[in-house]
């Protein structure tokens, strides 16, 4: 099939089916794997050039929901009757079930239950192995400074957290996307700061900017320089990729327990 994937996360979700091959054209914003380095672009997730997706016939459009904004690709898609299905996904089950769904319109159902299952035993082994931590830190998790946006209970980012033996001080909050300031977050003390900023290359987050918010200097996080510049791609994205967010930061966090 000729496929096209107009958001990161869907492109990942075709990679680890072992699919990429089928793609024929990608938004601007993927990145992974390295084979899809050399199709054609179709313009970022936000805005994508729905001429040039009809032009190239595709027999599926891979849209997605995950990210604000998106919804006028899918009206667009609707308008010129472009065959697409559509992903929203917000939590690791939702991951899991996509893995399903695309593996199932590229018809091979198998594959993706055999790449679903492997998803869902990873996580599960995890989380197995960080029961064992004695402490388990909270996080803030900062998905974009100013204003501050961060996820809450309805997010991957709080069972990744949980999975790695910690947890999310905004789980609480039964949404997947909060809005909130920095007095908010001094006030909740988080043990670790998480910077993952959106769209923004890990290299280009200088986690200093941090040491100037008002009182923050007085956060336990700061004293002790518990502050994580993360890739966004690797925790930003609800695609099977954030099984390898979460090793790595299990290994950040309880480095005794995740040699």
């Amino acid at each position: 099939m000729k496929v096209i994937s107009i958001c990161p996360s869907n492109t990942e979700v075709i990679a680890y089916l072992g699919l990429a091959d089928q793609l024929i054209a990608v938004d601007d914003h993927s990145d992974w794997p390295p084979e899809i380095i050399g199709l054609p672009r179709v313009g970022p997730d936000l805005s994508i050039n729905m001429d040039l997706v009809e032009q190239l016939k595709p027999d599926i459009v891979l849209a997605s929901l995950s990210v604000p904004g998106m919804e006028k690709n899918i009206a667009e898609l609707e308008k010129r009757n472009i065959p697409h299905i559509i992903l929203n996904p917000q939590s690791l089950a939702d991951i899991e079930n996509d893995l399903l769904v695309v593996s199932e319109v590229l018809d091979l159902p198998e594959k993706g239950k055999e790449v679903a299952r492997s998803f869902r035993e990873q996580f599960a082994e995890l989380k197995a192995k960080s029961e064992e931590a004695v402490y388990k830190p909270s996080l803030y998790w900062e998905w974009w400074p100013k204003p501050v946006f961060t996820p809450g209970k309805v997010n991957w980012l709080t069972e990744l957290s949980e999975a790695v033996g910690a947890y999310n001080i905004f789980h609480d909050i039964n949404l997947a996307n909060i809005q909130t300031d920095w007095e908010e977050v001094y006030k909740r003390n988080p043990d670790y700061i998480c910077l993952a900023w959106v769209g923004v290359r890990r290299q280009k987050v200088n986690p200093k900017i941090v040491f100037k918010r008002p009182s923050w200097s007085n956060l336990e996080a700061l004293k002790k320089e518990h502050i994580f510049v993360l890739e966004e791609e690797l925790f930003c994205r609800p695609s099977p990729r954030l099984l390898e967010g979460a090793k790595k930061l299990a290994k950040l966090i309880h480095p005794d327990l995740f040699k």
